[in-house]
């Protein structure tokens, strides 16, 4: 799933580079993927940074493809990143999230990959950002997805649909599936260290738990379902807890709104009643604060949790996730 169009020359700089690996990606995919007896682990961003270290724990080492500041969407891998690729224990990625972190793994080949794509469902949002107004009801906040299974998911039929929502981690439920199955990736490239992985995906199951009924508690009793924000981001986060998400821009946080869209959204905010815009850490604040100004609404932080940086309110997932809370708290008016 491309979300952003490659520039020519970015695409073709990027398959250059990959051609020029493809040798050293094969011929050194060898070892047993540790250092120092502890697993490698790779991530390709922040959200699979944070499961595969909270339930690696000390038995793994962990590095991130992505690094912090940098707007995920936007890396293209260089040539040591595809050799590390080859080497590693374990590779934890989102298929379809950074195209080319697809194509260095199909180059690279690396022994045992996890896709966080196949732990979980998958859906559209945010597509139809000119006047779609049906991102999340809520009916699906009581509930709409609290029958999936622990472990069937059979139908995943927008898996690496060109045009599926990629934020599932936005949703602790999804991010509570996606845990398990990475648990599960660690415990078949690591079977020593089963038992550790088991009981660390346990305790953050249980974590991701707490967090998704803090969230129902902590948004009922709210004046307005309605938020806006920078780009199409929490559609899952909208739809699990009966919210309304209008993006300025759709799944690509730096597509540019059209003049209609922006019209749309005068008339959202004023009927929906709406006091907040609200804009991102990795990506440029000026057209929610310039549709801010025009409306006299007041801005916040609703942060995507696309990386860790000195700009986040919070030092983990968890932290930002609950700064968010308060942010959509004191935006949708609960009491």
């Amino acid at each position: 799933m491309n979300i952003r169009r490659l520039r020519p020359t970015t695409a073709l700089v990027g398959a250059a580079a990959l051609g020029l690996t493809t040798l050293t990606a094969c011929s050194s995919n060898v070892g047993d993927g540790r250092t120092d007896g502890k697993l490698d682990v790779v991530a390709s961003f922040y959200p699979l940074q944070f499961l595969a270290q909270r339930i690696g724990g000390n038995a793994i080492h962990v590095s991130s493809l992505t690094k912090p500041g940098v707007e995920p969407h936007d890396l293209e891998i260089s040539p040591r990143q595809t050799a590390d690729l080859s080497k590693a224990g374990l590779v934890v990625y989102l298929k379809g999230l950074q195209p080319s972190v697809d194509r260095a793994i199909g180059q690279a080949e690396p022994k045992h990959v996890a896709d966080a794509a196949s732990y979980t469902t998958m859906e559209d949002h945010g597509t139809e950002v000119e006047g779609d107004h049906d991102h999340g009801s809520a009916d699906a906040g009581e509930g709409g997805h609290g029958s999936e299974g622990e472990e069937g998911h059979e139908g995943h039929a927008h898996s690496g649909d060109a045009a599926a929502d990629p934020h599932i981690w936005l949703d602790p439920v999804r991010y509570a599936q996606v845990a398990k199955g990475v648990g599960k990736a660690l415990e078949t490239a690591d079977p020593d260290h089963a038992t550790t992985y088991k009981k660390n995906t346990t305790a953050l199951v249980k974590e991701l738990t707490t967090l998704d009924q803090d969230f129902r508690n902590g948004l009922k009793d709210r004046s307005s379902d309605t938020f806006i924000t920078t780009h199409a981001a929490f559609g899952y986060l909208a739809e699990r807890y009966g919210l309304r998400q209008e993006a300025i821009s759709g799944l690509d946080p730096e597509s540019e709104p059209s003049p209609a869209r922006i019209k749309g959204l005068h008339g959202v905010a004023k009927k929906d009643k709406v006091n907040t815009v609200f804009f991102e850490t990795l990506v440029s604040d000026r057209t929610a604060k310039t549709l801010a100004g025009d409306l006299h609404l007041r801005t916040d932080v609703l942060d995507p949790i696309e990386g860790i940086g000195d700009k986040s309110k919070g030092d983990d997932y968890i932290q930002v996730m609950r700064s968010n809370l308060k942010a959509l708290q004191k935006a949708l008016g609960t009491k």
